[in-house]
């Protein structure tokens, strides 16, 4: 067994679901365990200064070969799990893989009509679950790649690299891992999340997002003395949901097509609110979109009285790629870097957000590399060790200067 599949197998044995009901840093104390036991590992590998800070961020330095004067560059990858699925107790499997459908347990299968991504691993050792609990890899497969290179270089000292940062952080799933980020004592240039699918994935476009909240003022009256007299939150909220593009959800868009979700409802006749995300990869679409949910309140309160309904619009995150196009290069690294290792390399625009677009705004250029693995957040999570492999030959020779 490899060291990247041994550390990955270790970490994965730590429960650190993150918990996005809890407004503690991290929001989850579990998340702190595996932190101080990748900090402690940092220390006897021999890198600089690893420490866990009180936030729960671990950071560490691979200090540059001697003589070599390289920009200090940077690799980022998160210790949270998913709160979609659980990860206590995870009991994973390695099979060799030679097609057709795989059974996890009595009830739960990985079935190639419905995850044609199986095909592609036909040949290849598969990590996975007993389909009880997620596997862990979004992101500890991301940490085992990064600290396996570093190791490498360590035990081969003649490979020559510059200064090398490091850090692991909390609660990347719940939208805060950039939250407590030091930009300053992280020291690099530019840095990878390694937090992608796919082996070959790069990503340096996001969506710009937005948390939407429409709250509904009804007037309440007894059913039996209520014509004329009675504004019903529940139908008037759902007036406004109606207003919505039908072609603009998550189930009729791919790609760059940005869209409005509806992910929560909840009240009665007198108060209630929705909940809604807005995405779009185009920033002036986005605006866009923001408006448009200005102009329906607008047109409602015009209709059913001042105040009936309120909005509030919170910008999340913004696409990095406007951050990154004047550092091109960054990409170009990572392209070639794969291509050195027999990798073909795919960009892909991200239908989501990572850690590094936030970072980016933050004066870190911050681009999405692959980990390898498939099916994150669910019990149907699996990565290839060969991928796994691969993108530790991957990472080796991005540090390489």
């Amino acid at each position: 067994m490899t060291d990247v599949v041994k550390r990955f197998l270790k970490y994965v044995s730590f429960d650190t679901r993150s918990n996005e009901n809890s407004e503690k840093v991290p929001s989850s104390e579990k998340q702190r365990k595996l932190g101080e036991y990748l900090a402690n590992e940092l220390a006897e590998l021999g890198l600089e200064n690893p420490h866990i800070d009180e936030k729960g961020y671990v950071y560490a330095f691979l200090p540059a070969t001697k003589g070599v004067n390289a920009e200090n560059i940077g690799f980022i990858a998160h210790i949270d799990t998913s709160p979609d699925a659980s990860g206590k107790g995870v009991k994973p499997q390695i099979i060799a893989y030679y097609g057709g459908d795989i059974t996890l347990s009595e009830t739960v299968s990985i079935k190639e009509k419905e995850f044609e991504n199986l095909k592609k691993y036909i040949g290849q050792d598969l990590i996975l679950t007993d389909g009880t609990t997620l596997l862990g890899a979004d992101d500890k497969a991301g940490i085992a790649e990064i600290i396996t290179a570093c190791e490498f270089l360590i035990k081969n000292p003649e490979i020559p690299h510059g200064r090398i940062s490091l850090c692991f952080t909390p609660d990347e799933e719940i939208g805060r891992g950039a939250d407590y980020f030091d930009v300053q004592k992280f020291g690099a240039k530019w840095a990878y999340t390694v937090d992608g699918g796919e082996l070959g994935e790069i990503e340096y476009e996001n969506f710009n997002a937005a948390n939407a909240r429409v709250t509904v003022n009804g007037v309440n009256i007894h059913p039996g003395s209520a014509k004329n007299k009675m504004k019903n939150a529940i139908l008037l909220a759902n007036e406004f949901m109606n207003l919505l593009p039908p072609a603009e959800t998550p189930a009729h868009t791919e790609g760059y097509e940005g869209f409005f979700h509806v992910c929560d409802f909840v009240g009665n006749e007198t108060k209630t609110e929705v909940t809604l995300i807005i995405r779009d990869h185009d920033r002036d679409k986005f605006e866009a979109k923001k408006e448009f949910l200005k102009d329906c309140i607008h047109f409602l309160n015009l209709k059913h009285g001042e105040k009936t309904f309120s909005l509030l619009i919170k910008d999340s995150y913004y696409n990095m790629k406007e951050k990154i196009l004047p550092h091109m290069h960054i990409i170009n690294d990572a392209e070639n870097a794969m291509k050195r290792v027999g990798v073909i390399p795919k960009i892909v625009a991200i239908r989501g957000g990572t850690d590094g677009a936030r970072l980016s705004f933050m004066g870190l250029p911050c681009p999405n590399l692959s980990t390898g693995g498939e099916n994150f957040h669910s019990v149907h999570e699996f990565i290839s060790v060969q991928s796994m492999e691969k993108m530790v030959e991957v990472i080796v020779e991005l540090m390489k200067r």
